[in-house]
């Protein structure tokens, strides 16, 4: 018997910000090198009766540990700012296993956490004796949601998959061998929080890939299969680009700079 499709409320939480340039954001560089910084968020999925995150950002002493990675609020304020207690979050997804969205291992002890088959084989096999591609990775992050399969507290996922009406994920690679987007229907009509698929709208947009990356080839076939999966092309939503905040609406004036709603649709 097949569900109807619920629409959700979906928020992107900044929590942190690294001032880069452009060069660095490019395979290749980039000939202008301006000033082209990072913003780190997470991203809450409000249901009626459940609330999804994705991803669980780092904190300061991750933060640190990188270098010129600052918190700017914590993810819990964020949440809270949305009446989201950390300890009532059933349900995360887990786009990837990198340091920057699979920290915060304790933070939410009553939830499942939704991760791919092959990100898990990817961050706890062979890959991780490559310094290029272990670099992203924590393995405490790593070891303690290892533990939280013993625990039964992983559900996996092979592909595209659904997991609840009007919530799916999908892998696409690339950027790591397990990366899967999270596709949300909405009143605007569906949106795919890309996270690190795309990091930037220059990157999807203009079809120039972001230097850490596992596989080149599934990366820019990821920004074809991303299109497809949202309604239109500004219902696509990057990883790291600072201008989600301009687009897109702020939750209350109190909260410019900080939370904004992107199911309400760009401004």
């Amino acid at each position: 018997m097949s569900h109807p499709i619920e629409t959700y409320r979906v928020y992107a939480i900044k929590y942190a910000h690294h001032a880069r340039r452009s060069s660095a954001n490019f395979i290749g560089g980039d000939p202008h090198d301006v000033p082209m910084p990072l913003d780190y968020f997470v991203w809450a999925i409000v249901g009626k009766e459940r609330t999804w995150l994705v991803d669980t950002g780092f904190d300061q002493a991750a933060g640190d540990k990188r270098g010129g990675r600052k918190i700017i609020r914590p993810i819990q304020e964020g949440l809270m700012a949305l009446g989201i207690r950390p300890d009532s979050v059933q349900e995360v997804i887990i786009t990837h296993m990198h340091y920057d969205h699979a920290g915060n291992r304790e933070l939410f002890p009553n939830a499942r956490y939704h991760v791919q088959d092959k990100e898990m084989a990817f961050c706890t096999g062979r890959c991780m004796c490559h310094q290029p591609l272990a670099v992203h990775f924590e393995p405490d992050d790593v070891a303690s949601m290892v533990h939280k399969v013993f625990a039964g507290r992983v559900d996996f996922h092979d592909g595209d998959d659904q997991i609840a009406p009007g919530i799916s994920v999908h892998h696409m690679g690339g950027h790591t061998a397990g990366m899967q987007v999270v596709r949300v229907h909405t009143e605007k009509g569906w949106i795919v929080l890309a996270s690190d698929a795309s990091h930037f709208y220059a990157n999807i947009q203009e079809k120039r890939p972001f230097p850490a990356v596992y596989n080149v080839a599934d990366m820019m076939e990821g920004y074809r299969r991303i299109y497809s999966l949202a309604d239109r092309p500004e219902m696509v939503i990057p990883g790291h680009d600072p201008q989600v905040l301009e687009r897109f609406p702020a939750v209350s004036r109190d909260l410019e700079g900080w939370i904004v709603r992107l199911d309400a649709g760009p401004r």
